[in-house]
């Protein structure tokens, strides 16, 4: 049960009637923005270091551990 291209075509109608060209072509624009703006958070969350470990002058190690191993959890 798929829909045909003269049902879609006839979708597409009924919707640029309800709301107008401008305001699909606002919605579109903005929904092209939101999927740009996850992409570039994923792409920049896969270029991070999983762990980022300083050592301070007195000998502490400071890190931030972004992934925790099965046999850690309690």
């Amino acid at each position: 049960m798929g829909f045909g291209v003269t049902e879609l075509i006839i979708i597409l109608v009924i919707v640029l009637v309800l709301f107008g060209a401008k305001r699909l072509r606002n919605v579109g624009s903005d929904l092209g923005s939101a999927v740009k703006g996850f992409k570039n958070a994923v792409k920049d969350e896969e270029e991070k270091p999983a762990e980022q470990i300083t050592k301070s002058e007195s000998g502490v190690i400071e890190g931030e551990v972004t992934k925790v191993k099965e046999e850690d959890k309690v």
